[in-house]
């Protein structure tokens, strides 16, 4: 008897050895192993079809948790309007990314999936979130402190709905506001877009003193990786077509272009999104100059990303593409909806050695390194502990400051003598007309809900800009709104002003692309009958700089507030006085689009507004009727016309 319990004692000793030697053995798993141990470990475990899944990138639309588990796939992403639900709430969100981050873990060595998403002006797609105005309005704030709050701001909202990734900040030089992604730009001066890189130090925080720099760092729960994008030279194009080649040599393409790259890679930015776009006839993901010997080993880039467009027509030698791309370093590649042939083509070529294990390795090691910094390994799985974070009080707030610290002043009356902003609060009856006036998708913009953007006041929530009037003018002002307001109207009803909201719909990426840069109908028709019969001032809320000089003669004021976002109260902060006017110009504004493409520094400078011009205002917390408006013998109007691009499609880039 006691020779058998012995014997039983014996081999459960046996066995609680070889665990806890396998379980010493599993380094990668030990969170007080350095990254490098960790890295090491786990990659000399990971068979050749778990590396390259850790390469995919894929859509939520096709992830499931088997195909997480079965593929161990790398990542997912949400692509522009890709949510759980409509109206999702963050509780939707976590949830969802916690049942695919499950099957990642269930895989047979647990790494944790990254799901990233496009969080470019606030967490844009999300219901209820807060939307802050596009980068261009910010570039013109010259606020990089600003920016950085609203960096953290977007990282919490970001984290409530159960997200660790952003694809972030756009830092792309537009040099041609034709491009349809040019709002997403903070500035056609590199300087300015390179101060505005701060925005990463408030998504991932900042390390703490004494940390290595140009080193990976996210700061725990509350922050987000970032993505520096797109890889270089986007914003340059020929005439501002998207996706198209940026004829420019070396010298300039490092002054101009890859400034803001040197100092997100300084401020620990976590991935880098490579363009799709050429140079000199070069399709980026095809560079391997560019993306391995100047990012990875010039910048000391440590770590990554969509590569079927390289051939053109794109997809159309799908191989090819797979090949060079991967072969110029790309490590994480979006591939939403066809991932198995991308796998099958790059897992054959690496068993053929047509691309080198090495590559792979390289590659795999750098996504690990990421999915390691941010902690994803010892916390993979998201709670609800954040969701009262989105849309809150205090976010809207920030962005409130950042609409009025966005708006330009370009013009304030026919002579200096006879300003006519600030505009009184109280008056008789006041007109606000304009397809945009009420109409919170248009003052947002595109990337908001979904691709394109949207119409109307349903998607989300926020302010519009004819409700942000009615909340600030004198209870006894009464508020008449109209469309197209023709000039009997105008006329015979004795307005004290009006506020005018006209411009193009919403637009993203290529279907924004424009060569003419006009307004759509009926803004001019608006302009005309409205300022003919009395003053106006005219907000222009667009994405870029656009034909205005036509119409000089018949604006009193002129105010460019970009795309606001959700928080239309900041643009009435600022016209009715309660904050004075700051912003400046961070992108020249034409005279004719037959100038462009015009920068600031060019021989042939001659804009209707220069780069960095915007006049300022005295801050009036109360006007009274008799000394503003209606003591004047003509009465004027407020023509706000909102510039979005009438434009619809559907992007994952």
């Amino acid at each position: 008897m006691w020779r058998v319990l012995v014997q039983l004692v014996s081999i459960v000793v046996l066995w609680w050895c070889i665990a806890v030697a396998e379980a010493e053995d599993v380094k990668y798993k030990d969170p007080k192993q350095s990254l490098n141990v960790r890295i090491s470990d786990l990659l000399s475990r990971m068979t050749l079809e778990e590396k390259i899944g850790q390469m995919v990138q894929i859509d939520r639309i096709v992830a499931t948790t088997e195909i997480m588990k079965n593929y161990s796939i790398g990542s997912v992403l949400s692509g522009g309007g890709s949510a759980p639900l409509p109206e999702a709430s963050a509780a939707d969100w976590v949830n969802m990314v916690n049942m695919l981050q499950k099957g990642s873990l269930s895989s047979r060595l647990g790494i944790p999936l990254i799901y990233g998403i496009d969080a470019v002006h606030g967490h844009n797609n999300v219901y209820n979130a807060t939307i802050f105005p596009h980068n261009v309005g910010l570039g013109a704030t010259r606020d990089a402190e600003l920016v950085r709050r609203i960096g953290d701001a977007t990282a919490l909202e970001v984290r409530a709905t159960g997200i660790p990734y952003v694809f972030a900040p756009c830092i792309a030089v537009c040099r041609d506001p034709r491009w349809g992604r040019c709002y997403e730009s903070y500035s056609e001066d590199h300087k300015i877009v390179e101060e505005m890189t701060d925005i990463i130090l408030g998504l991932q925080g900042e390390a703490p003193n004494g940390s290595r720099k140009a080193v990976p760092y996210v700061g725990g729960k509350n922050k987000v990786a970032a993505c520096a994008k797109h890889f270089v030279g986007d914003g340059g194009t020929t005439k501002g077509i998207n996706e198209n080649n940026t004829v420019i040599d070396m010298h300039n393409l490092l002054s101009i272009h890859m400034p803001a790259y040197a100092d997100s890679i300084f401020k620990g930015v976590s991935t880098i999104m490579v363009s799709y776009s050429s140079w000199n006839g070069i399709k980026m993901h095809a560079n391997q100059y560019l993306v391995t010997r100047f990012l990875k080993e010039t910048l000391k880039f440590k770590d990554w990303e969509g590569i079927d467009r390289i051939t053109s027509p794109p997809h159309s030698n799908y191989s090819y593409s797979v090949q060079v791309g991967i072969q110029a370093g790309i490590d994480m590649v979006m591939v939403p909806f066809n991932y198995i042939e991308f796998i099958d083509d790059l897992t054959y070529m690496v068993k053929h050695k047509i691309i080198p294990m090495e590559r792979i390795d390289d590659a795999v090691r750098r996504i690990l390194l990421v999915k390691f910094t941010m902690g994803l390994f010892e916390n993979p799985m998201s709670d609800l502990s954040l969701v009262n974070e989105l849309g809150k009080q205090e976010h809207r707030d920030l962005a409130r400051e950042a609409v009025r610290k966005s708006l330009v002043l370009l013009k304030n009356g026919k002579n200096a003598t006879d300003p006519l902003l600030p505009l009184p609060k109280k008056a008789s009856k006041i007109l606000v007309a304009g397809t945009h006036a009420d109409n919170l998708g248009y003052q947002c913009g595109g990337w908001t809900i979904n691709w394109q953007g949207f119409n109307g006041n349903n998607y989300t929530r926020g302010t519009t800009i004819l409700s942000a009037i009615t909340s600030t003018v004198d209870p006894s002002t009464k508020v008449v709104y109209r469309e197209n307001p023709d000039g009997d109207f105008v006329n015979s009803n004795n307005f004290a002003f009006a506020i005018v909201v006209v411009g193009e719909y919403p637009y993203a990426e290529s279907v924004g692309d424009s060569v003419n840069l006009t307004m759509v109908d009926p803004g001019t028709d608006v302009i005309s009958n409205v300022c003919k019969a009395v003053k106006c001032v005219v907000v222009i809320i667009s994405g870029r700089p656009i034909v205005i000089e036509p119409y000089m003669t018949l604006i009193d004021a002129l105010v460019a507030a970009w795309l606001p976002g959700t928080e239309g109260q900041g643009l009435t902060d600022v016209l009715f006085g309660d904050y004075g006017f700051s912003g400046k110009l961070s992108r020249t504004w034409f005279k004719s689009v037959d100038q462009l493409p015009m920068n600031v520094g060019d021989s042939h400078y001659d804009p209707l507004f220069p780069f960095g011009f915007g006049l300022t205002t005295e801050t009036v917390m109360a006007r009274s009727t008799s000394s503003g408006v209606e003591g004047r013998p003509n009465i004027f109007i407020i023509t706000a016309l909102a510039f979005i691009g009438l434009y619809l499609g559907t992007t994952l880039d």
